[in-house]
């Protein structure tokens, strides 16, 4: 049975997964409600918790948020990151050459999680927050996923996943989603148009690692405006490119998906 030890440490992970970065301050009855805790507990877990430098208390509110030392943890995680530090460059290109927000997602159970990104440098830009989680059915990024993973797999988290709607123009129907991952499948890419952001546009390409299984997920992103039918056409050639260049630097020596020569966005 599990010990003392292994149910407090269960909890005080239950309470930091409660914030995030809409709810970055919580109160310990926020938590308490959030981690299905009672409030003593909460209190207890979180009062030790700041005494450790995992958590910090603002003195007036005494609301908490996350302190210093999950940034360390955070920080040593990214710089042991082969595929962060692998991709960068490629990254520190595209940004370059496009003036768009660039990102590199992972996945993390039935969600991605962006674990790098370069913002744009134009005024009106779309901002993919390091750490950020997303459900993969909604956006470009996550689409790539469920498309490039094992059907075993895709079907297990599809299955488990309710399609809620983000925005009027996400897919919540199972079969018009099928045929959208056919479709990314067939191109080698995604596009979306205002799936989880409904003013932001992006297309995706996947990563793949030595055996061959889709490791990571390249995107460029920005707004709708912006993404013109020719921009996206040419974003789908440079996003691919670059994508099976850092699938090469992992080792992966034969590229499952040639680059698109004509991407078809329309439709």
């Amino acid at each position: 049975m599990p010990s003392e030890s292994s149910h407090a440490l269960h909890h005080a992970v239950k309470i930091l997964d409660c914030f995030s970065q809409e709810q970055p301050e919580l109160g310990v009855r926020e938590v308490a409600r959030m981690a299905d805790l009672s409030s003593s507990a909460a209190g207890r877990l979180m009062l030790s918790m700041k005494d450790m430098g995992i958590l910090n208390q603002n003195p007036k509110t005494k609301t908490y948020s996350l302190g210093s030392r999950v940034l360390t943890w955070a920080g040593v995680y990214l710089s042991n990151s082969d595929i962060r530090t692998t991709a960068l460059p490629y990254l520190q290109e595209l940004h370059q050459s496009t003036q768009e927000t660039i990102s590199l997602y992972i996945l993390d159970g039935s969600e991605r999680v962006c674990i790098e990104r370069l913002e744009s440098t134009q005024n009106v830009r779309i901002v993919a927050r390091l750490g950020r989680r997303l459900p993969l059915y909604a956006g470009s990024a996550g689409k790539v996923f469920l498309a490039f993973m094992q059907p075993q797999q895709c079907e297990r988290i599809l299955t488990a996943t309710p399609l809620v709607a983000l925005t009027s123009k996400t897919i919540i129907d199972v079969n018009a989603l099928q045929l959208e991952l056919d479709k990314i499948r067939s191109q080698g890419y995604a596009v979306s148009r205002g799936e989880w952001l409904l003013d932001a546009s992006g297309v995706a390409a996947p990563v793949y690692d030595t055996s061959g299984e889709i490791t990571a997920v390249l995107t460029i992103s920005g707004p709708s405006q912006r993404f013109t039918d020719e921009v996206i056409e040419r974003y789908a050639r440079v996003v691919t490119s670059q994508a099976v260049q850092i699938s090469l630097s992992l080792g992966y020596r034969q590229p499952r998906q040639a680059l698109p020569l004509q991407p078809s966005v329309r439709g």
